[in-house]
């Protein structure tokens, strides 16, 4: 029998609604309320596509050059974007997580960020996926386990859809003031106010859309959290909810995900592209410091 690119799955189930979480990367492969598939789903026997899920740390987004620079040293990371030159989507993208605890509704899985080529400090890291009330629940957990304070952000890589509709049918919206300007290697060079080809604070047709676009500025509700919301022609709301320490959302569209004409990823991030250069929202944790950070999507209607 081949074994899984993607590792061992972990299933959970309350109600009529159904998670599985991959190994590799701690990925969110598929999410499943009643019939209806709020993750696309892909075939077996595939490596998770397109980031499909996985957990960014300690770093989302890109690197330029895979270089930057640190308490006055410079760092040199592998170049994991060849065709563009960067280092992308941090270093556990492609390690197989440990199931530290599991009922049958949360899993947490755990997996270390070891002193390494260009990022020479030690992370101990956790994820939990639990499913809630129409919906699923996501709180992250690192922890500077080793001697120097370590700069670290966080993000991860979900993809949605509502599995009955038409993704070019649905409509997202994302409440923000401003988005940044990327050059041909999808890197940030400006952070500028919304203009007409980027503006979704009013619902657009996904099927009209091409983005590879960070959102910054976003509007937090009367809960303190930010969302990204993909609609429904029926009504029905599908959201991506970031906690406090989601300052940024990323919204990525692609023709290239397995099975799908069109799919959609809103990523939560801590920190935009190339935060070890610029320092944005870089956050540095200090020996024995724990940072913690949740998110989550929800199905309303």
């Amino acid at each position: 029998m081949t074994s899984d690119p993607t590792g061992r799955r972990h299933i959970l189930r309350r109600g009529d609604a159904s998670a599985e979480i991959a190994e590799v990367g701690a990925a969110l492969r598929a999410l499943r309320i009643g019939r209806v598939d709020l993750v696309p789903r892909y075939p077996d026997g595939l490596p998770t596509p397109a980031a499909s899920g996985v957990v960014l740390v300690p770093w989302p987004n890109r690197v330029r050059d895979g270089q930057w620079r640190h308490a006055g040293i410079e760092r040199q990371l592998a170049i994991t974007e060849p065709a563009l030159g960067n280092a992308s989507h941090g270093l556990l993208r492609f390690v197989a997580y440990r199931v530290t605890d599991s009922r049958a509704d949360a899993v947490t899985l755990a997996a270390e960020v070891f002193p390494q080529t260009g990022y020479p400090f030690h992370l101990s890291t956790r994820v939990t996926y639990r499913l809630v009330e129409a919906g699923l629940h996501v709180e992250h957990s690192i922890t500077n386990v080793g001697a120097d304070a370590a700069p670290a952000a966080v993000g991860a890589h979900p993809y949605l859809c509502l599995s009955d509709v038409d993704t070019a049918a649905l409509t997202i919206e994302v409440d923000a003031e401003t988005w940044f300007r990327v050059d041909e290697r999808s890197l940030p060079v400006a952070e500028e106010p919304l203009d007409a080809a980027h503006d979704l604070r009013i619902p657009r047709p996904l099927g009209e859309l091409h983005l590879d676009t960070a959102y910054a500025r976003l509007a937090r509700d009367g809960d303190g959290r930010v969302r990204g919301v993909l609609r429904a022609p029926d009504g029905r709301r599908l959201t991506l909810w970031g906690g406090e320490e989601i300052r940024y959302l990323q919204v990525f569209t692609t023709d290239r995900y397995p099975g799908q004409s069109l799919a959609v990823a809103i990523e939560p991030m801590t920190a935009p592209a190339d935060a070890f250069n610029s320092g944005r929202d870089l956050r540095v944790l200090d020996p024995g410091e724990t940072w913690e950070i949740d998110w989550g999507i929800s199905l309303e209607g």
